[in-house]
């Protein structure tokens, strides 16, 4: 059956409702007023709570109120004998209580009233988790028609010298044409929630394959991949194998928005890459968990600075000096620095100002679908 509480200071109310509850086969606490009430509260958890209005401080709205906030979960019902109707459609609009029982009333009422209330959360409840089953299920069906189709793109955008803003390469950022999945973000989400991350690198090497075929050849493509694909190494060589004609050209890169350094196995399959021919950037450098390390361990061949660093970097001297900084240690681990979001001029000439190899952003070009055809 159900925890109740029972809050009420007329002890023989209080002790006549616990005897009926226990009666029934529920579990009974009680409390003579809101401050135990609410220390109880903090305790144990209970199915449902029976407050009196009218108890020493705080009143049973009050504490209806902050078990809201203590236990989501608990059923909330409020007891009183006089109190302003606003009041109730107040606290019933702002889900302080789910209902009034009010007094005098007799044992059968009160029942029925618990229970009801327990019972109609349980059916929100079981609503709730059909709902978000349905939602779960639609979600992974959309995926399945996205993995299995041709609705996978990858834009490409620009990365230039520094020294002359000639096209050096491009990244590849993926792109999705399902209705369900409006951005790249929205579509990693759902893979990770679907154990279907695999899948989508998958399909991304194979898009990948197909725009360099069409690339120029003295192109670099940049392409991002998942921090957990780094936890199987077996997967990462046969998915990557299938691109090694170009292994030269490709730079796979990796975030330090996570903590890379954690993911089991990430040597063998960082060691695997550049022992094929693939090279590593480490992307969203300063953002993430140790920058230092990072460098230190992968040996990347390119890190990028996180354009949340370089927004307004022309007018903010403390963004300068962390760009100097990050392009002294690139330089120090044999890395060429990429600063990536710019979009004016005045941060372009920023940046190169302070000893940057590349340049991204929208000053140089966006993303673009089809870009060779």
């Amino acid at each position: 059956m159900s925890r109740i509480l029972v809050v009420d200071d007329d002890a023989g109310l209080r002790d006549v409702l616990r005897s009926l509850l226990l009666r029934i086969g529920h579990e009974v606490e009680t409390a003579v007023d809101g401050a135990e009430a609410l220390t109880k509260a903090v305790s144990a958890d209970y199915d449902a709570a029976v407050v009196d209005y009218q108890i020493p401080p705080p009143n049973g709205l009050d504490v209806l109120n902050r078990l809201r906030d203590i236990q989501p979960k608990c059923v909330r019902l409020l007891m009183s004998g006089t109190l302003d109707l606003p009041v109730v459609e107040d606290a019933v609009n702002r889900g302080e209580i789910a209902r009034v029982i009010r007094k005098p009333f007799d044992g059968q009422s009160f029942v029925n009233a618990l229970d009801g209330a327990i019972t109609g959360r349980a059916r929100l409840r079981d609503a709730y988790l059909g709902a978000q089953r349905e939602g779960f299920d639609r979600q992974r069906r959309h995926l399945e028609e996205c993995l299995s189709s041709g609705m996978l793109k990858l834009a490409l955008q620009p990365i230039v010298r520094a020294g002359d803003s000639a096209v050096a390469g491009y990244e590849a950022l993926l792109r999705s044409g399902h209705p369900g999945f409006d951005t790249p973000i929205a579509l990693i989400a759902a893979a990770e929630s679907h154990g279907m991350l695999g899948r989508l690198a998958d399909r991304v090497a194979e898009c990948v394959a197909q725009v360099l075929a069409v690339m120029p050849p003295d192109s670099t493509l940049f392409i991002n991949a998942h921090p957990a694909e780094l936890a199987e190494p077996d997967e990462v060589r046969r998915r990557f194998g299938s691109l090694g004609p170009w292994a030269e050209r490709i730079v796979v890169e990796i975030t330090e928005r996570t903590d890379v350094l954690q993911i089991m196995n990430w040597h063998r399959a960082v060691d695997f890459l550049t022992g094929a021919g693939f090279r590593i950037a480490v992307d969203d450098l300063g953002a993430g968990y140790n920058s230092l390390a990072v460098l230190a361990e992968l040996h990347p061949a390119f890190a990028k600075v996180d354009m949340t660093i370089v927004r307004n970097i022309d007018t903010d001297m403390r963004k300068q000096r962390l760009v100097e900084l990050l392009a002294h240690v690139a330089r120090a681990t044999q890395a060429q620095l990429i600063v990536e979001g710019i979009e004016t001029e005045a941060e372009a000439a920023a940046v190169r100002r302070l000893g940057t190899d590349y340049l991204q952003g929208f000053l140089f070009g966006r993303p673009t679908i089809d870009l060779f055809g």
